[in-house]
């Protein structure tokens, strides 16, 4: 397996941003969940280790469905989010902890999934880590909401103003865990890939949120900050229909053991 470590600070750099991401990060579509119901990987009673599970997002889908839910997530001010939202339903269990490192049972958990935060990971050890967790015929879901960089004039535009004022974008991005990647995580390479629709639309308050919620925008006080926001209204004003611009994304699955 190739040696993979992830970016500095991993489990630190959206301390500062919570609000934001509870607010304005994109949901999950249905048919990933049609999906995960279909193949009767994810049923009442399903335990279901949830990695990274940051504020919440995809853990509250889950335990919708009826799932036992473990929430790992390392980052103090997301993981009190997720229980502020969460933390009254009986199936909702918040672990305190990273995803190479989860503190939970051996061989306990029927389904993995690390919906937005895989690339967070040492992969190396996290397989080690999930092999551990899963009972023998547990699989594992790596999900990630991409957004589309160009599939319109504003997506285009958004995109090149992250590539102009965010240093780190490039090295945090999720498109860094690829094919080569998935292939050495997954037992014997073998994977399924599902790709489903999604979108957000928003007027510019909320386009600022979901800029600020990324762990590589500069936030207030940073030299960067200011230019990337009067750029940021510069685009909205360009591109804004009724009031409001559309995110685009492919919400892609990968499901393997």
């Amino acid at each position: 397996m190739s040696t993979h470590h992830p970016p500095e600070n991993a489990t630190s750099r959206f301390s500062n941003r919570v609000t934001d991401y509870v607010r304005y990060r994109p949901g999950y579509p249905e048919c990933v969940l049609t999906l995960l119901r279909d193949r009767r990987w994810l049923q009442r009673g399903t335990r279901v280790a949830d990695i990274g599970s940051g504020t919440g997002i995809f853990s509250s889908l889950l335990l919708d469905q009826g799932a036992e839910v473990f929430a790992v997530e390392p980052n103090a001010g997301m993981r009190e989010a997720a229980e502020a939202m969460l933390g009254h339903h009986a199936l909702f269990h918040s672990i305190a902890a990273s995803g190479e490192e989860t503190t939970l049972e051996d061989q306990s958990m029927d389904f993995i999934v690390s919906a937005q935060a895989f690339h967070w990971l040492d992969r190396t050890r996290a397989r080690r880590e999930f092999m551990r967790l899963l009972k023998p015929s547990g699989r594992i879901a790596l999900i990630w909401n991409v957004r589309q960089t160009a599939n319109t004039l504003f997506l285009r535009d958004y995109e090149n103003l992250l590539l102009h004022f965010a240093p780190d974008y490039a090295q945090v991005r999720h498109e860094n865990v690829d094919v080569e990647a998935l292939e050495s995580f997954f037992t014997g390479g073998v994977f399924e890939k599902h790709v489903f629709a999604n979108q957000q639309s928003f007027d510019f308050a909320g386009v600022c949120g979901r800029l600020l919620s990324c762990s590589y925008a500069p936030a207030e006080g940073h030299p960067l900050h200011e230019p990337m926001i009067e750029e940021l209204r510069r685009l909205f004003e360009t591109h804004e229909q009724n009031g409001s611009v559309t995110f685009l994304y492919d919400t892609e699955v990968f499901i393997g053991g």
